[in-house]
């Protein structure tokens, strides 16, 4: 009886030994981006099976190819791409070798640098509007008088500095400027005041 129980025992280790030299080892292939938040630099990860010839192509959402490289003789690599020239929006990222094409799909958000914006009294009714670091955003300009009339009212589309001067017709020593953009709207108000 003890024979058997040990002769079961060393049966079941040898069953075990030869099913965990059989199993199939974890992939230690594939793709993978890692996009970091509040950077501008997409980072792809690749490991393959055997050296050779690796596609990378990036397309934008209307199906555009945006970036293409070819590498060889590689097995693996770090990538880092910087998107600070794209557009915000959806891009596939797809990687092909000898093996297949691996895809995967992203959306770009760029930084947004927040613009400075500043409205200075000169004299005579005459004030300086000076917008710093916009990129590529719609500003709007509105000008009241003391009574809170508007006097004056424009949009442009302003990408890098701007400096405008702006005469209000019958100023009376009091004036608002609001300055809106895609973050917000900003008051300046001057009250002169008459000793």
């Amino acid at each position: 009886m003890k024979t058997k129980s040990v002769f079961f025992a060393a049966l079941l280790v040898a069953i075990a030994a030869v099913s965990a030299t059989g199993k199939n080892e974890p992939a230690t292939t594939g793709m993978a981006v890692v996009a970091t938040k509040g950077s501008e630099v997409i980072k792809i990860i690749y490991r393959g099976e055997n050296s050779g010839k690796v596609k990378i192509a990036i397309y934008n959402a209307a199906n555009e190819l945006v970036f293409s490289e070819t590498r060889n003789s590689v097995d693996g690599f770090i990538l880092p791409l910087n998107f600070s020239n794209l557009q915000s929006g959806d891009y596939t990222i797809e990687l092909t070798d000898a093996t297949g094409t691996k895809a995967e799909k992203i959306t770009y958000q760029p930084i947004a640098t927040p613009s400075s914006i500043h409205v200075s009294k000169l004299n005579d009714g005459k004030f300086l509007l000076s917008i710093a670091g916009t990129s590529n955003e719609d500003i709007t300009v509105k000008i009241y008088d003391g009574y809170n009339n508007l006097v004056h009212y424009s949009s442009k589309n302003v990408s890098g500095d701007l400096a405008e001067l702006y005469s209000v017709k019958d100023y009376r020593g009091a004036c608002t400027f609001e300055i809106s953009n895609g973050t917000g709207t900003r008051v300046f108000s001057f009250q002169d005041t008459i000793l």
